[in-house]
């Protein structure tokens, strides 16, 4: 039984081996979205809100803190809205939703040549309580999930952007 079991995990890792698999973040050939992540100015993002993922960023791209020679630019604008979400017989609304809207560029630091440009949405739900303070409190916690959330996705979007990039590069050079 465990020969079986040996033979078919042994097929298995050859299988995902032959598709082209390979880890977006992890080592190896693929570590060069770390170095690529390192070259990125971010630009100040306005407002609180824009603060804390302009330092969230810096945290998921450059958690080393080590600044390589820039190469590209990030600018990323923001918006968010707060809507009632349920609404009581009193008409008060009792649940709100809080949406984060962003629309992010990577420029090419020495030409400002546009590379990518993407736009995102999170929505981070709240209570509405009966004390002022919790509401306030419970607002905050929302929006910022919605920034961490939002920081995560661009992040994402980066790496697969450096991935395809150099997946071109290499096809390129075959």
């Amino acid at each position: 039984m465990s020969c079986y079991r040996s033979l078919v995990l042994g097929l298995c890792a050859l299988i995902v081996a032959g598709c082209g698999f390979r880890p977006l973040y992890g080592g190896g050939r693929s570590s060069e979205a770390a170095t690529e992540f390192a070259a990125i100015h971010i630009e100040p993002i306005a407002d609180r809100i824009g603060q804390q993922l302009h330092n969230h960023l810096l945290d998921l791209l450059n958690p080393r803190g080590r600044a390589a020679a820039t190469r590209y630019v990030l600018i990323v604008e923001l918006k968010g809205s707060t809507q009632g979400l349920a609404i009581a017989k009193s008409d008060l609304a009792t649940r709100s939703n809080y949406r984060l809207d962003a629309t992010f560029q990577i420029l090419a630091a020495s030409d400002k040549r546009l590379l990518l440009r993407s736009s995102q949405k999170v929505v981070s739900s709240y209570d509405i309580l009966s004390s002022n303070f919790a509401t306030l409190m419970a607002e905050k916690d929302a929006k910022t999930r919605a920034v961490r959330e939002m920081g995560q996705i661009i992040r994402t979007q980066l790496a697969v952007f450096f991935d395809q990039r150099r997946a071109d590069r290499d096809k390129e050079i075959k």
